[in-house]
């Protein structure tokens, strides 16, 4: 096959694939491989969530042992970068970072350098290591700032904290309350200068050698209650659709591409920007499957997921379908969600039974669950149950679909927000007369 020829997906005979995860957010996506006709493995780090998965997937305790018999792995989270090299140099199908991308997402002031390296537009930050001087800056340079953990604390998304007070007094007393209570968590943040626009992530899947069409176009809705309220979740749901290309991916994503190209990496790639009548403002990489982005996606794929990632394991050019119109996926979650208390968990939430009043698993994706004697049971320990998605040709339709399904789920103690899409009516508006999409 010459270098510039492309081809779209067909089907893939059956194939071993091997699950690497560290805390189970990727249980959807073994499954859905595993019933595309697939043998699935799945390896699950995290000790406290090693029961999700049960009865959904085959699980795995030592997922080495099992490399071999794998014809293709599958890493969900940052940090196996260099086994997924090692693996990659031993002639193993590897979809996974790079030790670079790595860098990129959990050194935030490194991925602000690359982007600027490549001649990308970004806000001013400062990076700290001591909250004193942190709030010693703010006090000497007031403003509005985004505090932004790095490392591991920046997987926790109730840290990121957003000022709204122009002397910078608000983030002053978030900085010495978490001083006081996280400051063994928090080792480095960033303050980054607040900037008014839309919020949008603009992700594709990497090959190893270069970036595959169609472009995802994704709108995260992460504070726990309607109207962005409340603390922030990292994610409550999300709207997106796919598109052949995008302005704001070709002016970011796209000059990234010789560097990722570099490194080998395979897999997903998101990058979450500010945007607006000034330009395009990068925030943050999430070089892995996002979260729920990955379930919402595989919504709007028409081809098989199994052979979308063994063709892009293997480093070939190639083109796959998308539905037309949006894509919503609302997450359903219960006590301690979003924080992790074992005792609010088992009190509430442990074992569970998530009901239906049909058998109909259209557009409904599991995540911290296991299924025992054909019912699915609440376990892990994030509490979030289920993803619950719709598909339109507009957003309206989308939205429609998705709450229709939910209405006939029962959750003991389950809340979710209402208004998953709504950005988009505003949003959406702006970023036509924007020239963005």
């Amino acid at each position: 096959m010459k270098p510039s020829e492309t081809f779209f997906l067909k089907a893939l005979s059956p194939k071993n694939f091997l699950f690497i995860s560290r805390e189970a957010v990727i249980l959807d996506l073994a499954w859905c491989i595993k019933n595309e006709g697939h043998k699935v493995k799945f390896y699950i780090d995290v000790k406290s969530e090693r029961e999700v998965g049960a009865g959904f997937v085959q699980r795995v305790k030592h997922w080495e042992k099992h490399i071999d018999w794998a014809d293709i792995i599958i890493f969900d989270h940052v940090g196996y970068g260099e086994i997924a090299e090692n693996l990659r140099k031993q002639g193993k199908l590897v979809v996974g970072g790079s030790q670079y991308t790595d860098q990129l997402e959990n050194d935030r002031s490194f991925g602000q350098d690359e982007l600027e390296a490549h001649g990308i537009k970004i806000l001013d930050y400062e990076e700290f290591s001591d909250f004193d001087t942190a709030i010693a800056f703010v006090k000497t340079n007031p403003g509005k700032y985004v505090i932004k953990p790095s490392g591991e604390a920046q997987h926790q998304k109730q840290f990121v904290f957003i000022g709204a007070e122009e002397d910078g007094s608000d983030v002053i007393r978030i900085l010495k309350s978490y001083q006081k209570t996280w400051g063994d968590e928090i080792s480095t943040f960033q303050l980054q200068k607040k900037m008014t626009g839309v919020e949008v992530s603009v992700a594709a899947f990497f090959n190893g050698k270069k970036f595959i069409a169609p472009i995802n176009i994704t709108f995260e809705h992460k504070k726990l209650f309607p109207g962005e309220l409340g603390v922030s979740t990292g994610e409550m749901g999300t709207s997106m659709f796919w598109n052949k290309s995008s302005p704001i991916f070709e002016k970011t994503l796209r000059k990234m591409e010789p560097r990722l190209a570099k490194t080998g990496y395979v897999g997903s790639i998101d990058l979450n920007t500010i945007v607006n009548n000034n330009g395009i403002y990068p925030l943050e990489f999430t070089c892995r499957f996002g979260h729920p982005q990955i379930s919402i996606q595989r919504e709007g794929i028409l081809d098989e997921m199994g052979a979308l990632f063994y063709q892009l394991a293997q480093g070939k050019d190639f083109t796959f379908k998308t539905r037309k119109g949006f894509q919503v996926g609302v997450l359903l979650v219960v006590p301690p969600f979003p924080y992790k208390d074992n005792k609010t968990l088992n009190s509430f939430s442990k074992d569970a039974v998530v009901v239906f009043e049909k058998k109909n698993y259209e557009g409904i994706h599991p995540q911290d669950l296991r299924s025992y004697k054909g019912e699915w049971l609440i376990t892990g320990s994030s509490g979030i149950a289920l993803l619950v998605t719709g598909t339109g040709t507009t957003m309206r339709e989308a939205q429609k679909q998705a709450y229709g399904r939910i209405q006939h789920i029962l959750i003991p103690n389950m809340y979710y927000r209402t208004d998953i899409g709504n950005r988009w009516y505003d949003e959406g508006d702006k970023l036509h007369s924007w020239g963005y999409i």
